[in-house]
């Protein structure tokens, strides 16, 4: 792979994925120590007004979906575009998105409404985060057609799809936990990876994204995937000691996000 022109912005690029590291790095310490992530089971109009869950949904994750278009535009007759590695890594990108934005909340049945500062920081995250991913793959970097059989896109595509499947399947259980006439709000979600880690859906995205990062050996890639994890991993420990206060039976083999580890 080779870096092309635009220094600046190239320059620019690369302190706006140290920025969003660097944001990963004081959003893990202040999950793990200080506060759980407000919204969902946590949310308070103590961070703002309160947004229905099924619009804060769209709204704070279309974002990447318009950013990439914007930067495909852009890049028309770059040298990137031209790449079927590029192609490839780019659509496995906003596939995600598209069920996150435009799928994902029609499907919701119930959901607690989000503060607007929540929302307004993970819209600000969508929107970097898929001009450091669309830009790169449009324009800064441009994969050979052998990296089409390199081990480490093989590997990374195939975790990638792993993950994409257990975190549509979570988001199935925990729609499904409750049946039409059900008071009890929470209920202990089982299957899938559900078994092994009580944050089922950010494993599977933190899995998703590592494959991600693999695929693409990039620094905005590999930038995602690190950020993903500690952005979410700290839920997933947080939702393991709430569901083991709330429910005395509920299984002590399970850990927090990664099985068998935490």
């Amino acid at each position: 792979m080779q870096y092309f022109d635009g220094m600046e912005e190239k320059d620019f690029h690369f302190y706006a994925c140290s920025a969003v590291l660097f944001s990963g790095v004081w959003s893990f310490l202040t999950l793990v120590f200080f506060v759980n992530a407000p919204y969902g089971r946590y949310s308070s109009e103590t961070w703002g007004p309160l947004i229905p869950a099924q619009w804060a949904w769209i709204w704070m994750e279309s974002p990447t979906l318009w950013v990439s278009a914007i930067c495909c535009y852009l890049a028309r007759d770059e040298p990137a575009m031209a790449s079927t590695p590029n192609r490839v890594l780019l659509a496995l990108f906003c596939v995600h998105y598209v069920n996150r934005a435009l799928i994902y909340p029609f499907r919701m049945r119930s959901g607690a409404p989000m503060p607007a500062s929540i929302c307004f920081f993970a819209w600000a995250f969508c929107a970097t985060n898929g001009y450091l991913q669309a830009r790169a793959l449009t324009k800064f970097v441009v994969y050979p057609e052998a990296w089409l059989d390199d081990p480490r896109f093989l590997l990374g595509v195939g975790l990638y799809a792993l993950g994409l499947y257990w975190n549509l399947e979570a988001d199935d259980i925990l729609r499904n936990l409750r049946k039409p006439g059900d008071t009890e709000r929470y209920k202990i979600p089982r299957g899938g990876l559900f078994e092994f880690v009580s944050g089922a859906n950010f494993a599977a995205e933190i899995l998703e994204w590592l494959g991600f990062g693999l695929a693409c050996c990039s620094v905005s890639g590999v930038t995602f995937a690190l950020f993903t994890f500690l952005n979410t991993a700290p839920r997933g420990v947080a939702h393991h000691k709430w569901y083991l206060e709330k429910f005395e039976d509920y299984p002590k083999n399970r850990k927090g996000v990664i099985p068998f580890v935490w």
